[in-house]
Formats: structure tokens, sequence, C-alpha cells
């Protein structure tokens, strides 16, 4: 059946379908963490949107085993990139190395790094140089890498889990904008509540740990990111989102708070972005259409980490929270 010859009622059933399997395993995921149900989600949301997600928390907060528990439950592949600033561009593509056959004949080749996964974690990117994070850029946006001037497709589907230390900024080489950018969603991991971390101590200091089984399969997933993009939009939803994102572009009518405090306004990917997450959100949750309440959730988690503050508003102590507050009050 082609996309034009999908009817409404076929569209209806493969949400109903899709959406009871991610809710099923979002409950697996939810048998290892504990207490960080608006970070899963929205993890589950970036995924089904197809893009790529920068966390930002202190250790200890249970990031890795996020990832692991995640993957497994979707059924993908994982790798874990420990970044450093002496980490090279080879460590995370892979490299070229000269071999030689019986017969004495020389030949290059070509040694997977660890991007060839379906699910990278990318721990503390930013003390990686800019020369390693601008590797990751290529394979961040086209999921593929060039080495050796040769062409390599990487697994379907391809995401990137990056994650940052909010605390100590020695060492570090902060992201570029492009590379901001690139990320659909910042998700900002909290200290779980005293009943979460309770479960916490219990759970991972005992024999009795949990732990998670495979639901899903790529296919599902791949199947799930073409139904969002399938899944119908109203025009409240759209005149929503481009409220806020050309809202938060200094003039042409942008509030005040804007024009006097931002210096980098989003750019159209902003917009893009949030239409994906939007409707991925409404699938998880068992809808059929996003709303403009879904707008409003998501307006922050994808605009912020693509704007930035003048020294004005640092001076003045506005911070973006209150900026994409007064952008989404009115809606």
């Amino acid at each position: 059946m082609t996309k034009a010859a999908i009817s409404s009622g076929d569209i209806t059933a493969q949400l109903e379908k899709a959406s009871k399997k991610l809710q099923d395993a979002r409950r697996e995921v939810g048998k290892v963490i504990f207490g960080q149900d608006k970070v899963v989600d929205r993890v589950f949301i970036t995924l089904m949107a197809g893009g790529h997600v920068l966390l930002i928390g202190v250790p200890g907060l249970a990031k890795t085993l996020l990832v692991d528990t995640v993957a497994k439950v979707m059924g993908l592949s994982s790798n874990r990139i420990q970044c450093t600033p002496d980490l090279m561009p080879a460590d995370i593509l892979g490299s070229e190395v000269l071999e030689e056959n019986e017969t004495g004949k020389r030949s290059f080749r070509f040694i997977e790094g660890p991007v060839f996964t379906q699910f990278l974690m990318a721990d503390e990117i930013n003390r990686a140089s800019p020369r390693t994070q601008s590797a990751l850029l290529q394979a961040m946006q086209e999921r593929s890498i060039t080495v050796g001037g040769k062409h390599h497709t990487l697994p379907a589907p391809f995401h990137v889990l990056a994650t940052q230390n909010p605390i100590e900024q020695e060492g570090t080489y902060p992201l570029p904008e492009a590379q901001l950018d690139r990320f659909l969603m910042q998700i900002d991991v909290d200290y779980p509540d005293e009943e979460a971390e309770r479960n916490v101590i219990l759970a991972t200091t005992s024999n009795k740990g949990s732990s998670a089984q495979a639901l899903l399969r790529t296919e599902d997933l791949l199947e799930i990111q073409s139904l969002v993009r399938e899944m119908p939009v109203g025009d409240s939803v759209v005149n929503a989102i481009l409220k806020i994102v050309r809202g938060a572009r200094p003039g042409h009518g942008a509030p005040s708070i804007v024009n006097d405090y931002i210096a980098w306004p989003p750019g159209p990917r902003a917009s893009q972005a949030l239409m994906l997450a939007v409707r991925a959100k409404a699938l998880l949750e068992g809808r059929s259409a996003p709303s403009a309440q879904d707008v409003v959730e998501l307006a922050e988690p994808i605009l912020k980490h693509r704007m930035a503050l003048n020294h004005r508003a640092r001076a003045d102590g506005v911070t973006l929270h209150d900026i994409l507050k007064t952008l989404t009050e009115h809606l």
C-alpha cells in the first residue's frame, strides 16, 4: 500500500497498535529507571521523531543505565564513547589499516569505530576537542561518514545521546551552534524525589536487581518513525509552532523581552523538530493527533539549546526559561 493510498482508518489502526507497543516498552523501562519519568518520555519522543538528544545532568543520575535500558527494550545495538580532550576523530569513526596478504599484496582495510551502532552515547561530549566534535557532526546530520575519501553508511536507525556535566567547566569545549542545532531536544536531568530515591537504593544494593526485556525490534522503531510523519496535524498546532518559534526571533513583532535579551534566535530546524516531537508525544500518550498544549510542553526542551542570551540578559538576571514562558503563556 502506498502512502497516498493509506486511508484515515488505516492510519488510526496503525497509531493504536504502535501506541500500545510504546506504552508496554515505556513500562518496561520503568522497571529499571526510577524517578525519571519525564526524562524517559522525552528520550522516547526523540527516538520516535528520529532525532538526537542532549542530556544535561550531574554524575550518578543513571544516564548510562538509561541508554542501555532503552536500547535493550527497543532492540537497538548501543555503544558508549567517553569523551576526553585527547579523543581523536578516528577513535569515534574508525580508521584504515594497511594489511598484507599471503602473496605480499598490500591493501587498506577499514575498521569501524564505535559510531557504527544504532544508539550511541557520547558521555561528557563537551570534553572532546572541536575537531572531534565536528567528526560526529556529519554522522548526526547525514547518518554517514567519510574516511579516506570513502563513504560509509551508518546503521539505521542511528541516534546519538550526548551528556554534559553542568558543574565542571574546566577543560571543556562548548559545543558550537551548528552542533547544538543537530540535537532535537535538550533534556535536563534532575535529582529523583524521595520515594524514587528510596526505590533506587533498595533495587541497586541487593541481589535482586531488575532487568528489562526487549519488547520492540529495529523494524518496529523504523515503522513508528514513519508513522509519526504520517500523523495528521491541525492548523492550530502548526500556528502555535510558528507563533513560538518566530516569536523568539528579534524584530517582526516579537515581544520586548525577546528584542531586548536574545542574541541568537532559533532557525527553521527548530520548527521542524517541534512538529515531529509533538506528533511523537501524542503517539506515546495514545492520541491520534497532537494539540497546542503539546507545543507548550515541548517548546523549552526543543528551543532553549537553539537560543542564546546577550550580555544584558545576564546582567538583568533574565533566563531562557523566562523568555519561553512569555512566548507560551498566551497560546
